[in-house]
């Protein structure tokens, strides 16, 4: 597995309205992801001085895969959001939290 840091883009002139649209793909982007178990864990992260915007925990058996998965997204694409990978060695057994994400999950911020 690995897991991705996003960060703030270096593409901060689009108008409200494209980022916006872009921001609604990223988001319709992760939850066929989800569907399709390859993103196991995303959250955003709460405003810091590194501009770091959320995380994922990627299902993905090497770094080109993950690299792959990450040029799926809009706002990756678009360079509204950077994404730096990392290996994660962590419990295959996340996977089950998907299971219960339609319970628990926060969609409404």
């Amino acid at each position: 597995m690995f897991w991705s840091i996003l960060k703030t883009g270096s593409n901060t002139s689009e108008t409200k309205a494209k980022t916006d649209s872009l921001f609604a793909g990223h988001m319709e982007n992760m939850g066929k992801l989800v569907k399709i178990n390859k993103l196991i864990v995303a959250g955003p992260l709460a405003k810091n001085d590194k501009t770091y915007r959320g995380i994922f925990i990627l299902n993905t058996k090497s770094i080109a895969e993950a690299q792959e998965i990450l040029a799926t997204d809009p706002a990756v694409k678009a360079k509204l959001l950077d994404a730096e990978l990392f290996n994660w060695y962590g419990s295959a057994a996340l996977a089950k939290y998907l299971k219960a994400d339609d319970k628990i999950g926060k969609y409404k911020f």
